[in-house]
């Protein structure tokens, strides 16, 4: 099931996508970039811009997407190791296309994430980046109805 979270559900989200940051994406990290992926999620600041969608499987989150600028920019997207190419994902990024009027959807898309933001239509907008530490692919979605 998929539905879209509240302020409070989002933030109950959060060990979840520090738990697959850390399994999944932080292993290609310095400190620096952990501690400033860290912060952001905690940050008040960051998490009032985000609208998010949660994936549940009876009542356990087991997948997170969020974005800012009203759909334009994902800004979180964390599917739990146990549940990954199981259609969640894909199911998730649905909500968000069908609830969006962004003509583009972009995402700093990390590493490990590259090849599946292409089976879900992003391409590539430019090179490998690094901000604080945190590495990442600028991608883009075109032609959002």
């Amino acid at each position: 099931m998929i539905k879209a979270l509240d302020r409070n559900e989002l933030e109950n989200a959060l060990p979840l996508v520090w738990s697959v940051f850390c399994e999944y994406e932080a292993v290609n990290y310095p400190e620096s970039g952990k501690q400033a992926f860290w912060d952001a999620i905690h940050s008040e600041e960051y998490l009032n811009m985000l609208s998010a969608y949660g994936a549940f499987e009876e009542d356990s989150l087991v997948g997170i997407i969020a974005t800012r600028n009203e759909g334009s920019h994902i800004a979180l997207f964390f599917v739990d190791g146990k549940y990954q190419n199981k259609g969640i994902g894909r199911s998730l990024w649905t909500a968000v296309i069908e609830n969006s009027s962004a003509k583009e959807i972009t995402v700093h898309s990390s590493l490990y994430a590259k090849d599946i933001y292409r089976k879900l239509g992003f391409s590539q907008e430019g090179d490998l980046r690094e901000v604080d530490g945190i590495q990442y692919i600028p991608m883009i979605y075109k032609n959002v109805i």
